[in-house]
């Protein structure tokens, strides 16, 4: 239960003012139809995430505890600068108009996850857990958390988040979970 309530949290805090977020906006604004946009942030969600969880869990495999620890204490640590610098959507989608507002969603969404803090954080914590399962349920629920008010609400939403605020709650959560982590409670 602890891997899947703090995966959620931590994804949901991370996400918000993340680039994917953005990119849920500008899908809203664009396509102005949410529930397949919905269904397409969770379906990219949850392949992204389960890969990221898989690859989490084999490389826990092959370190040895201790190297594993400061692996990770190192990249919660990180993870909390990261979460420090503003995230921002720079491409545009012009081909994906093409594959439908699911399709869309589904490519755009799987595609800007790719080396995003959320995938990475769900590396870490899958690897730090050892609950696949719990890991990429709560980093998805966290994902939808974050995103389906963006979506539904628009760029309304976007504007009234303190995103500042948010990003460093979300960093010092990383931070303490890096000293935590480097200390071995």
């Amino acid at each position: 239960m602890e891997a899947f309530l703090l995966s959620t949290g931590i994804v949901a805090l991370a996400e918000i003012g993340d680039k994917t977020q953005l990119l849920a906006l500008l899908l809203a604004a664009r396509f102005k139809k949410p529930l397949p946009i919905i269904a397409g942030i969770f379906v990219a969600t949850v392949l992204n995430h389960f890969a990221a969880a898989w690859l989490g869990q084999i490389a826990s495999a092959y370190i040895t505890d201790n190297l594993l620890r400061w692996v990770l204490g190192i990249s919660f640590i990180a993870m909390a600068l990261w979460m420090l610098i503003p995230d921002k959507l720079d491409d545009d989608m012009p081909l994906l108009d093409r594959v439908g507002v699911f399709g869309a969603t589904v490519i755009a969404f799987f595609m800007a996850e790719m080396g995003d803090k959320t995938q990475i954080a769900t590396v870490a914590l899958s690897a730090r857990f050892d609950a696949l399962p719990a890991v990429v349920m709560g980093t998805t629920l966290g994902m939808m958390i974050a995103n389906v008010p963006a979506v539904l609400l628009g760029e309304v939403a976007a504007r009234k988040l303190p995103v500042a605020t948010v990003h460093r709650i979300a960093a010092c959560i990383f931070a303490v979970l890096g000293v935590v982590t480097l200390v071995g409670f």
